[in-house]
C-alpha cells in the first residue's frame, strides 16, 4: 500500500506544483488525471525520490519513502514522462545494464527477463540495432521494458503512451493490466479513455489539487441524470457556453454537439445522456 499524506511541493519561482494531496494506493491499476501542468509529474518525482516535497509523508509498506529513498528505489519501477537513452547503445545491450544496476545479477535469470520484456513490447526483432535509430515510439516502448525490470513493487508511468500507435497502445494496456493484478501501478496521464479502460480506482488532480478520487463507476454515479446534450450552431456556442455549464462540445455533421451539466434538465432540444469519464473530468477540472 502506497500512502500519501498531506504533500505539498512548492518549487523557487513560487508555483505551487502539490498542495496537500493525500491518497492511498493498493495494488492494481490507480489513474491519476490531469491536464498538463496539474501537478501530475511533479507528484510522481515526488513518488519516485527524484525530490523532496516540503511537507508531508509517504510511505510503502514498510518503507518510510523520504528517509530511505534507496529501499523505495530497489523496489520501483519508473517511466518519467521524458527519458533519455545512449543512441550508439542497443536496446538488449542498454537493458541488459539496466538489469544489472536493478540487482539482476544471475546471468541466466537475466538474459530471461531482458528477452520477456524485449518480446513484451515488441522490440525483439530490432534488439539488436542502436537506440538512436529507434522511432519515438519505439524509444517510448524501450522505456516501459526498463521500468518492468526485476518485477518491481510500485510501477509509475507517466505518460507512458505518448508516441504510441492504436496496437502499442492496446498492446501496452494489456502488459500494464497483467502486472497490476498483484502491483502497485499508478498511471498519471492525460488520457481519459487509459483510466477508463484499465484503472480500478483513480484520482483527478487539478492546479495541485486533488478535485475528485474514488472508483471510477462512483463517480460516474455521482453524475447520472445530470449530463444532458444538443446540437447547436456554431455561431451560437459562445452563447450556449455563457447560460450553461459546458463540459465539453465535438463537431458532428460539422455542427457543435454540446454536452451541459444541469441539476434538471435544462429544456426543449436537451436530451438526457449517459455521464463518460470525459464528463466526469470536465466536471471537475471546470468547477
Amino acid at each position: 500500500m502506497l500512502h500519501i499524506q498531506n504533500i505539498s511541493k512548492t518549487y523557487s519561482n513560487g508555483v505551487k506544483a502539490i498542495n496537500n494531496i493525500s491518497l492511498q494506493i493498493g495494488p492494481g491499476m490507480f489513474g491519476l488525471l490531469g491536464p498538463n501542468g496539474a501537478g501530475k509529474s511533479s507528484l510522481m518525482r515526488t513518488i519516485a525520490t527524484l525530490q523532496l516535497p516540503d511537507e508531508g509523508s509517504l510511505t510503502f509498506g514498510e518503507i518510510d519513502i523520504l528517509k530511505q529513498p534507496h529501499e523505495l528505489r530497489k523496489v520501483l519501477g519508473y517511466l518519467p514522462q521524458e527519458f533519455g537513452v545512449y543512441p550508439k547503445v542497443s536496446a538488449e545491450e542498454l537493458l541488459t545494464h539496466l538489469a544489472v544496476l536493478k540487482g539482476l545479477s544471475e546471468p541466466k535469470s537475466r538474459k530471461e527477463w531482458v528477452d520477456y520484456l524485449l518480446q513484451k513490447t515488441n522490440l525483439y526483432e530490432v534488439r539488436k540495432k542502436n537506440l538512436g535509430t529507434y522511432s519515438g515510439g519505439m524509444k517510448q516502448r524501450f522505456g516501459i521494458a526498463q521500468a518492468l525490470l526485476g518485477k518491481p513493487g510500485l510501477i509509475i508511468v507517466d505518460e507512458p503512451t505518448a508516441g504510441l500507435d492504436p496496437a502499442e497502445r492496446i498492446r501496452f494496456h494489456n502488459l500494464l493490466s497483467e502486472i497490476g493484478e498483484t502491483t502497485v501501478v499508478i498511471l498519471s496521464t492525460h488520457i481519459v479513455e487509459d483510466v477508463s479502460n484499465l484503472c480500478h480506482s483513480m484520482a483527478i488532480i487539478n492546479k495541485g489539487s486533488v478535485v475528485a478520487s474514488g472508483i471510477p463507476q462512483d463517480t460516474l454515479n455521482q453524475l447520472a441524470g445530470k449530463i444532458f446534450s444538443r446540437m447547436v450552431e456554431k455561431n451560437a456556442l459562445e452563447a450556449f457556453q455563457k447560460e450553461f455549464k459546458v463540459l465539453n462540445s465535438r463537431l458532428m455533421g460539422g455542427k457543435p454537439m454540446v454536452f451541459i451539466y444541469a441539476e434538471s434538465h435544462p429544456g426543449e432540444g436537451f436530451t438526457e445522456v449517459e455521464a463518460g469519464l470525459e464528463e466526469v473530468y470536465f466536471y471537475h477540472i471546470l468547477d
